[in-house]
């Protein structure tokens, strides 16, 4: 696998892996936090990387 090929999840399985709702997801792609690729006609997915790289640098904040 290209290291920079991105490592997809979707928006429920990221919401439990950082203990938040879908809709907080939905809401962070919303406001540009997070970019979401497009899968299909409806379904979305997030880059895990990218997400981890966020939510890392929101717990520093505090």
């Amino acid at each position: 696998m290209d290291a920079a090929a991105p490592e997809l999840a979707n928006l429920t399985d990221a919401g439990k892996r950082y203990k938040c709702s879908p809709r907080t997801i939905r809401r962070m792609i919303d406001r540009g936090d997070l970019t979401a690729y497009r899968v299909g006609p409806k379904l979305l997915r997030i880059d895990i990387r990218e997400a981890d790289r966020v939510f890392t640098a929101a717990a520093d904040e505090r």
